[in-house]
This record gives structure tokens, sequence and C-alpha cells, in this order.
């Protein structure tokens, strides 16, 4: 697999909106591997194409239980809230509390088509509506409520 150049901050690819995945074809599956390899190569929990230059609704995550990816990625459940510090591996050197719900539920497909739906909280939560503000061009300094270190 292949590591992708990761975009930052400044970047104009980073606030524009992602369009679906149509074709579910091997490039997709290149493009979420890549995307795998590139994640843990920074050391991040999530990435979203846009982070990599590819305007597609594509994020992959893995919070300690091995990477999974979500195509088309939709919250269609929230409840309760969590502040935390959050990073991003597209904003190097900037950290800052923001506030997320503590569980969400995402329907999603995986990279043949086939639609599921997952629930996560705490931690894959934030890590959920993280990856997807990206997929809309929202970055998570849009949302700090206090600047961290």
């Amino acid at each position: 697999m292949a590591l992708r150049q990761i975009r930052k901050i400044g970047d104009d690819v980073l606030r524009k909106i992602s369009k679906p995945v149509v074709k579910f074809d091997d490039r997709l599956k290149i493009l979420v591997e890549d995307m795998i390899d590139t994640m843990y190569e920074a050391d991040g929990v999530g990435l979203a194409a846009p982070q990599v230059g590819i305007l597609k609704r594509v994020i992959v995550i893995d919070v300690g239980n091995g990477p999974k990816a979500y195509i088309n990625p939709e919250i269609i459940y929230e409840e309760g809230e969590q502040i935390d510090v959050e990073g991003c591996l597209s904003v190097p050197n900037r950290r800052g509390e923001v506030k997320r719900p503590y569980k969400v539920k995402v329907k999603a497909q995986d990279v043949n088509g086939n639609e599921f739906i997952e629930e996560g909280e705490e931690l894959l939560a934030r890590a959920f509506c993280h990856e997807i503000d990206h997929l809309n061009g929202i970055l998570f300094i849009d949302k700090i409520i206090e600047q961290g270190e």
C-alpha cells in the first residue's frame, strides 16, 4: 500500500464538502487501504478522505479495535454529551476542548456497498463526529470551546 500526503490547514480541500461514493470498486478499496496505512503512520485514530486530498465520503477509524472503513457515513442518532481535548492530523500542534455527543449511531456502507449501522460511545463517538465533520468541510478548531496546550 501507499502512504498518502496528509493535507494541512490552509489547504482548500479541507473546507470543501465531499461527494457520496457511488462506485464500489478496486480504486475505493485501494483508497481505504492507503488511508489506513497513512493513519497508522501518522499515529492517528481516524482519517477522512479530504485529509488526503480526495473529496469522497470515506473515513477510516481505529480506536483500538482494529481499523474499519465507513463509506457514506451519516449520524442517525446522538445522545448525551462529552467534552474532551481533540487534535487533528491536518491541524498540527493545535489542541482544544470540543463538545461532542456521548453516544452516536452511524449508518454507513462497507467497501462492497453493504449498508450497516454501528453505535459508538466516548472515543468512538468522538471519532465518528470528528471524521464526519471533515466530510462536510468542518475542522475541530471550528468547534473549540476552550484552548488546550
